[in-house]
């Protein structure tokens, strides 16, 4: 069979790129970890995880948040968030859980105290969270990143080989803790978005890297007499263009969401940016780099035969 050569452009897991890259992702996760582990609060959770109150409140024309901000402190709710909620005359505010208080008298007293010195407010939403069902939403959110992971790494194994398996979940888990480090680390409200957020980078990092480990295994049997390094060169370097467009269009919709979608979205839109980001880079240096280190080479996607001497001599 006459072999098929192809030069790759750039030299993405050769030696000495890959302890770099290797060294580049300890380092972000370690400090990615210390932060989740130091803080007093390792993630600013919001409402949906601590329980309390959610009130969406329309003015008649643009709100001052800083007035709302004073007139809820007077009123005895020192520790109110207040944001725009889309337009700027929609705003969102959330309380801590307010005990002992009947919440008839509590919803009344918080719709004068929103309203004060402005006709026309409309109080569209009051929402009470219990902690109970906060403490509940942050258990299965854990727990649904959990059985994902478990399961793309039964999906991956049983569509190439346990190798690439261990590459793709390693990856993951990456992109997983340096997304959710980097909201404890410049402190960043932290709600069910951003769970929704962070499960949507596992799905989108997780196509990359089927579609890598795709072209890899196809050029393990095609580049025939060339090490396994070379032919996932050469994959990577077929697919980088791709990578490179879906990953820029996708930044492009997110860099519009989080410039006009408004304070309320924003949290959604930084955890996605940060995850694609991450996720395009793990699937190159984590995911392939992971399989690479334990050996992985085309004998391991061939099926087992009685004679030997019926395999190819393959790296």
């Amino acid at each position: 069979m006459r072999l098929i050569k192809h030069k790759t452009t750039i030299d993405f897991l050769g030696a000495t790129r890959r302890k770099v890259a290797l060294a580049v992702s300890a380092l972000v996760v370690v400090v990615s970890i210390v932060s989740l582990f130091t803080h007093e609060r390792p993630l600013e959770l919001g409402i949906d995880f601590t329980g309390g109150i959610l009130l969406e409140v329309g003015y008649p024309e643009a709100a001052d948040l800083e007035a709302i901000r004073s007139n809820l402190a007077e009123a005895g709710f020192e520790d109110a968030q207040v944001q725009r909620f889309g337009a700027d005359n929609d705003v969102l505010v959330r309380l801590a859980p307010q005990e002992g208080i009947d919440p008839d008298e509590l919803r009344e007293n918080l719709r004068l105290t929103v309203a004060a010195g402005t006709a026309g407010v409309d109080l569209r939403r009051v929402e009470f969270v219990s902690p109970q069902v906060g403490k509940e939403l942050t258990e299965r959110g854990g727990l649904a990143m959990i059985i994902a992971l478990l399961l793309i790494f039964i999906y991956v194994m049983v569509r190439f080989q346990w190798k690439f398996a261990a590459g793709a979940v390693a990856a993951l888990a990456h992109d997983v803790v340096v997304t959710v480090g980097f909201f404890s680390i410049f402190r960043f409200p932290f709600d069910l978005t951003v769970v929704a957020a962070v499960l949507a980078v596992i799905g989108y990092s997780l196509n990359d890297t089927v579609v890598a480990f795709d072209r890899i295994r196809e050029n393990f049997f095609k580049l025939r007499g060339v090490s396994a390094e070379e032919s996932m060169n050469t994959s990577i370097n077929e697919m980088l263009a791709r990578t490179l467009i879906t990953g820029a269009t996708t930044l492009l919709v997110l860099v519009a969401l989080l410039l006009f979608g408004g304070e309320s979205i924003a949290p959604f839109s930084i955890a996605l940016i940060v995850g694609i980001v991450v996720g395009t880079y793990s699937s190159i240096y984590t995911a392939s780099a992971t399989a690479l280190a334990l050996g992985v080479n085309a004998q391991d996607l061939l099926e087992p035969v009685k004679d030997p001497d019926l395999i190819d001599d393959l790296p």
